[in-house]
């Protein structure tokens, strides 16, 4: 009976590996990706998570069922009920409309199934990833001695960044651990939430995070200054310094150059601070004539995370972490493993696996690599900027505006704006505003986020389709007014 199973699904196997067998599948999403893109449909579903969960409770599948009626059966039970980040009126998370070529790139790296840990489990994916990686060091404007690594997403590429940090502030962490007095890490307020997990990850606990306040959404640099300077004279050691560029509440952009400056002033002479840059969301400024001034003083960080799987619109997961020293990398893992790591190999340590947090990883350097050979460097920075004006349009048409305020100018394709209904009391308007965002985004008519900023609630977009236009920002606009008289109206 099990032999005859085996041998049954081995025909399965052998008669799904054709093009033929995959159209059914591959059909779906180019179906998805046709109709979507046109802003066909609702932008998401008005179903709650309850009536989904009830339409999927089924037994377990013991038996096997034809590719097609599996194509069916995702469709009819799942494929409405997404939300449809390729619809233009999508405005929402920072998660991509990915490029295509990106898309149908992923099917080839899970057909191939290389694992990055070591080459020779990859043996041509691994030298690729170097390549590339060495085109962001090169993009940074760091030399020949740094390196890097493809990470799941930001943070991971600041947890595997900090272990570096801690590792280079405590060379002996690995055998003994973080001790009783740990150094601190220190970040501004509105770093992502990744610095302070990583400190609890980590063992040296949020006590030992010390946030600097901010002036205008970015770090405060007189205020950096003023807690180096302090923990300096109680003689605290400072494990790294996290700075952000596009953080992800307003995008905004911290000055990279006076932290530097504040790192260099309060390190050892010749050994500044470690200074990590959270560039999650705003790294593809990098690749921008129009927005390369925001990063300046990138150069000067010793590590930098980035997900292209953000603002250059490849799907997830495609992020990175750049080490202006690669050494400082491969200090961050101390684990032997000689059944898997042979560091004697060749004069160049080719494998990924002892400078990552991962071992068994998969090869998303490949869909950053079709990207870039299909679409340019240039074409992606257009696409960048192109989003952040789209932000920029947002952020003019609310000037003026009788119940709407833009809260901050868009330094990247992220805006925060906040709902002053007319006559509602105060301590009423964080409840209206997220009565506005929900009635809207249930509408079918758009999907935008909200956040706390400034101790009140307010609405958020994060423009991350390239499809997007000004029109549908008018759109967005004049849906919101709707929805809004009808909020207020039942309100009273």
């Amino acid at each position: 009976m099990t032999d005859a199973l085996a041998l049954d699904a081995l025909a399965l196997l052998e008669a799904d590996t054709t093009l033929e067998a995959a159209q059914p599948i591959l059909a779906l999403a180019a179906e998805y990706l046709t109709r979507t893109r046109t802003g066909e449909g609702p932008v998401s579903t008005w179903h709650s998570a309850e009536v989904i969960a009830d339409r999927l409770s089924e037994r377990l599948p013991r038996r096997s069922r034809p590719l097609s009626d599996v194509a069916r059966r995702l469709s009819s039970l799942l494929l409405e009920d997404v939300n449809r980040l390729a619809h233009p009126m999508y405005i929402g998370h920072q998660v991509s409309a990915p490029l295509p070529a990106a898309v149908w790139t992923d099917a080839l790296i899970s057909a191939l199934n290389q694992s990055m840990a070591v080459r020779e489990m990859s043996p041509s994916f691994t030298p690729l990833e170097h390549q590339v990686i060495e085109w962001m060091t090169d993009l940074v404007g760091w030399d020949s001695r740094a390196g890097g690594t493809m990470t799941s997403g930001g943070t991971e590429a600041t947890f595997t960044a900090l272990l570096a940090a801690r590792s280079r502030a405590m060379p002996d962490v690995w055998t003994r651990g973080v001790g009783a007095h740990p150094p601190v890490l220190v970040c501004g307020e509105h770093a992502h939430y990744a610095v302070s997990r990583a400190a609890g990850e980590m063992g040296l606990g949020l006590q030992h995070v010390v946030v600097v306040p901010s002036h205008a959404h970015r770090l405060s640099v007189p205020a950096l200054r003023e807690r180096l300077a302090d923990l300096r004279q109680r003689g605290t050691k400072v494990m790294a310094v996290v700075a952000t560029a596009g953080c992800t509440a307003t995008g905004t952009f911290d000055d990279l150059e006076a932290v530097a400056d504040a790192c260099e002033e309060f390190g050892a002479p010749g050994d500044p601070l470690w200074l990590h840059v959270d560039a999650a969301h705003g790294g593809a400024a990098m690749l921008s004539p129009a927005h390369a001034h925001r990063v300046r003083g990138l150069a000067r960080a010793r590590s930098v995370a980035w997900d292209p799987h953000k603002t250059l619109l490849l799907p997830l997961a495609a992020g990175l972490l750049l080490m202006r020293e690669e050494h400082d990398l491969e200090a961050a893992f101390a684990q032997k493993a000689p059944y898997l790591f042979n560091p004697n190999e060749d004069a160049r340590a080719w494998d990924m696996g002892p400078r990552s947090f991962q071992c068994s990883r998969r090869a998303d350097v490949l869909k950053l690599w079709v990207a870039f050979e299909r679409y340019g460097a240039d074409a992606l920075a257009a696409l960048y900027e192109r989003l952040c004006h789209m932000a920029r349009g947002l952020y003019e048409r609310l000037q003026g505006h009788a119940e709407f305020t833009a809260l901050h100018e868009p330094e990247s394709n992220i805006l925060c704006f906040a709902w002053n209904p007319p006559g509602a009391p105060l301590d009423e308007r964080d409840a209206l505003t997220n009565a506005l965002r929900e009635r809207y985004n249930r509408s079918g008519r758009g999907w935008i986020t909200a956040t706390t900023l400034d101790g009140r609630r307010v609405l958020r977009i994060t423009v991350m389709n390239a499809r997007t236009d000004e029109t549908h920002i008018a759109a967005l606009v004049s849906g919101l007014e709707a929805e809004a008289a009808y909020v207020l109206k039942h309100h009273r």
